[in-house]
């Protein structure tokens, strides 16, 4: 049942003081049609509309949570951009079933409609100079972009399989797991760490733990005290703990840069 504004606004002024669970609920009903509305505008791009609406949903439960009544803003305008956010990022983020570069994905999303536009104004399927201009891309780009679409959903490993004649699940020809591929990983990113370091501390860092030489021999090797060798190997080993937490920070950090780096347009 729609509520009267003075009974939102009194409801919203209880949420932010209170944090009362009951009243967030009862403005979520109130406007939960207005998520609907803005789902289906996503409508026709390959995600279930259930799921859109439940992605809405929790996009207006954002806003609700962040929405400011003392600023004199009107929900709405408030809660919009905060649901298309959510659903733009649904689409850009999770409905890929492998990582595709944000603008080939927007330029997939964009060729949808256009594909659509063009074959009713031609009354035939568009051609690919057609769609460039359309969309304003280079034909290689609307190429990239056709094909990275096929990225956009997978088979499912238990599917039956045509190929080579056998119709059995592809899940069946797949190759086993290599137990050695987390330390390839690992030593990928060690030989990393260890180009930031300096000539010897990378030498004795080498022979002590790929070597396995022990401290006495790696101090008659490079020439200096076994005492000598074992303040190097302490202290590389924490500058290389160091760094390799300041580069696993950056990475966690390196998503969220890029989502603050530009917005995708509808």
């Amino acid at each position: 049942m729609p509520l009267a504004p003075d009974e939102l606004k009194k409801l919203f002024a209880e949420y932010r003081l209170t944090g009362d669970r009951s009243a967030r609920d009862r403005l979520a009903e109130a406007h939960l049609a207005l998520a609907t509305h803005l789902a289906r505008r996503f409508d026709h791009r390959g995600e279930p509309m259930d799921d859109l609406v439940q992605v809405a949903s929790l996009g207006l439960l954002k806003a609700i949570d962040r929405f400011d009544p003392d600023r004199g803003l009107e929900f709405s305008t408030f809660a919009v951009p905060t649901i298309v956010g959510e659903l733009k990022r649904h689409f850009r983020d999770k409905a890929w079933s492998i990582r595709v570069p944000r603008r080939v994905q927007e330029l997939h999303l964009q060729l949808g409609t256009a594909v659509g536009e063009l074959t009713h104004e031609l009354g035939r399927s568009p051609s690919i100079p057609e769609l460039a201009v359309r969309v304003g891309a280079g034909e290689d780009e609307v190429l990239e972009a056709m094909e990275a679409g096929r990225a956009y959903r997978s088979e499912s490993l238990d599917a039956p399989s045509a190929v080579g004649g056998d119709a059995g699940p592809l899940s069946a020809r797949l190759g086993a797991e290599d137990s050695r591929l987390d330390e390839l990983i690992e030593r990928s990113e060690i030989k990393a760490l260890l180009e930031t370091m300096p000539e010897r501390d990378r030498r004795i860092i080498v022979l002590r733990f790929f070597a396995e030489l022990t401290q006495s021999q790696i101090a008659a090797q490079v020439g200096i005290s076994q005492m000598h060798v074992s303040r190097i190997l302490s202290r590389c080993l924490d500058q290389l703990r160091s760094r390799s937490a300041a580069f696993e920070a950056a990475a966690e950090r390196e998503p969220e840069q890029a989502e603050k780096g530009g917005k995708v347009e509808q």
